[in-house]
């Protein structure tokens, strides 16, 4: 558990950018992974281009209730429910362990409303036009000083494995 305490996700990634001495970089986060970017972003000014996927501004209540019920269901503090269900099926399509999960989801990084107005790096909001599970996407793009919003067809579980997604990220990871 002592592991995943202190912002070891952030420390290792930046380690890890360190190490394969990586000048400038551009990020990628879904979900999960946005919440994570987000605070990459307040510690690693390498960043060039930033995707937050899958995300709204929900995350920066560190009582988010979708943070504690995923929390307590990955960590076997609760039992699936109908808004952890499908994740939880999720993720033991994937034979995640979910001792891991739910220390991912106790010391997940938090990122404030003012954190993340100071972000300088151009950054593209995406989300599904029927996803809402993680709160509202334009209210985390107006959040980001450099931001932009893209709506594409889908739902938080369909809208990362389309073409649409792909190709809109791509076009903005492409732009000058």
């Amino acid at each position: 558990e002592n592991a995943y305490k202190d912002g070891a996700e952030i420390k290792d990634l930046i380690g890890l950018i360190d190490h394969l001495d990586i000048k400038t970089y551009a990020a990628i986060g879904y979900s999960r992974g946005s919440i994570v970017l987000a605070n990459l972003l307040t510690k690693d000014n390498r960043v060039t281009k930033a995707v937050f996927g899958g995300m709204g501004i929900g995350f920066t209540d560190p009582n988010w209730y979708r943070r504690i019920q995923f929390r307590d269901v990955f960590s076997g503090r609760t039992e699936p429910n109908e808004m952890t269900r499908e994740a939880v099926e999720f993720a033991k399509d994937l034979d995640v362990n979910f001792k891991i999960m739910g220390h991912l989801q106790d010391y997940q990084p938090e990122t404030s409303i003012e954190e993340l107005n100071n972000i300088n790096v151009e950054t593209l909001v995406i989300c599904g036009d029927v996803d809402l599970d993680n709160g509202n996407p334009k209210e985390l793009q107006e959040q980001l000083p450099k931001s932009r919003l893209s709506i594409v067809s889908g739902d938080h579980m369909s809208t990362p494995f389309s073409k649409e997604f792909a190709e809109s990220i791509i076009e903005f990871l492409n732009e000058k």
